[in-house]
């Protein structure tokens, strides 16, 4: 079996993967929420305004200001929908999966054993102010 047809039958194993299948149910989740697509184009439309607003020669503070907490509190609202935050723990999920694997691989490109190698642990705080690069 050569790495093209190996990394057809991995992703066949990825999509089979139970993580997987929840941030694909999640992600249909999203795209098929009517209701929350609705905040996201009117989150899309106020980020628009306020971009447009804040490039004028003369700009206008408190609409500007009006505009930020506008897209603040959608952005709140969207965020915090049932839909969204199922979205965003099964994409954790499956991002943390899709990091094990790219570990395992790079150790491997590396010398290590394909048999033995484990994933790389890393600690990540959440804040990217003190992070030397993602993992």
């Amino acid at each position: 079996m050569g790495i093209i047809e190996a990394t057809r039958n991995l992703g066949e194993e990825i999509q089979k993967d139970e993580r997987f299948i929840a941030y694909a149910k999640a992600k249909l989740g999203v795209d098929n929420n009517e209701e929350l697509q609705k905040k996201i184009g009117d989150f899309n439309i106020a980020r628009m305004n306020l971009e447009q607003e804040s490039e004028k020669e003369t700009r206008d503070e408190e609409k500007i200001k009006e505009l930020n907490e506008s897209l603040r509190t959608i952005y709140g609202e969207v965020m915090s929908s049932k839909a969204m935050l199922d979205f965003n723990t099964a994409k954790a999920d499956l991002d943390a999966m899709l990091n094990d694997v790219n570990s395992i691989i790079m150790q491997c490109v590396e010398g290590a054993d394909p048999k033995t190698v484990e994933p790389e642990t890393h600690s990540c705080s959440g804040s990217c102010e003190s992070c030397g690069g993602c993992h």
